[in-house]
């Protein structure tokens, strides 16, 4: 869907954006259409926002909405007035940088809003409403449509909910946030409790992609694979993603994929302490691997894990 990027002046409020968050240096345009949407969007949120609450009010309450389009933040420093050059002749080289300096920036970013059932209810079930995982799992698969994997840390950024928010980064620089929104901001523009969001800066993602290649498709082994599950305790202030890594690099290249399907933590790990359980899926090109092939492949990314983050195998 596209929206219009023209938002009131009051949309970093609703967002409950920080006094200092850069989302709310907005740009206002000389001659708005509307004096009610004055300003140019610093994110893609305001508009998809907007849209789920116009279908909501249409009795759509099963939404997955998304966006790509450009967003505008003012530049640092000083703003410098445009100069006009004359109408009689082409405006040199010069003067066409001077007036794109004056322009405020504009990163491509690609949002998504998810409200009411992920899973439509049916005969096989009564289906399952989105949650934040969703969010998070929509913006990993964007990133491996471009070959790149994000890192995930815990977030705290409006308007995600503090404690079901990710932050998304990319060699160590900031591309994004997914989770569930803010139950505030949830209110606030008429919102269904646990709706979930992301936003990626796109031209990030596009400028790490163009340096690693095109993407390669994967090769499809016709040997059957060996399946591995790990409990690993570790510190809760250790990232998911650090055991993570360190799981994939243990394995090798014999991982066809690594996925985290339970956290649990409680007095059976102790205090400050979670147990993440993995599923390693094992597979080789040109054979089948043996019993022990496997279980060696799984001791390597164990030891690794152990290693890196101090993580020990559950009892």
């Amino acid at each position: 869907m596209q929206t219009l990027p023209f938002v009131a002046a009051d949309a970093a409020d609703v967002l409950g954006l920080a006094s200092d968050d850069p989302r709310r240096a907005a740009v206002r345009v000389a001659n708005p259409i509307a004096e009610d949407a004055a300003y140019l969007r610093t994110t893609l949120l305001s508009g998809l926002i907007g849209a789920a609450v116009r279908n909501l009010g249409r009795g759509q309450q099963d939404l997955a909405l998304f966006e790509t389009g450009l967003v505008f933040r003012e530049r640092p420093g000083d703003r410098v007035p445009a100069v006009v050059p004359p109408v009689d002749r082409r405006p040199s080289a010069d003067e066409v940088a001077a007036l794109d300096a004056t322009l405020p920036e504009q990163p491509r970013h690609l949002g998504a809003l998810l409200t009411g059932r992920y899973e439509p209810a049916g005969w096989a079930g009564p289906g399952r409403a989105a949650d934040w995982a969703d969010a998070l799992d929509a913006a990993h698969l964007v990133a491996e449509a471009l070959g790149l994997t994000l890192t995930v840390t815990a977030g705290a950024t409006m308007p995600w909910h503090p404690g079901r928010c990710a932050a998304l980064s990319l060699a160590g620089r900031p591309v994004g946030h997914a989770g569930e929104l803010h139950p505030r901001v949830l209110a606030e523009v008429g919102l269904p409790a646990r709706a979930v969001a992301l936003e990626l800066d796109l031209d990030a993602l596009l400028a790490v992609a163009d340096t690693t290649g095109p993407v390669v498709a994967p090769t499809i082994s016709t040997y059957p694979p060996a399946d591995r599950d790990v409990a690993l305790v570790v510190p809760t202030a250790v990232p998911v993603a650090e055991v993570t890594a360190a799981l994939r690099d243990g394995a090798g290249e014999l991982l066809e994929s690594l996925t985290l399907f339970d956290v649990f933590e409680g007095a059976q790990v102790g205090p400050g302490q979670r147990s993440l359980a993995f599923g390693l899926r094992l597979r080789a090109g040109d054979r089948t691997l043996t019993a022990a092939e496997a279980n060696e492949v799984r001791d390597a990314a164990v030891a690794l894990a152990a290693d890196r983050t101090g993580a020990a195998l559950r009892a």
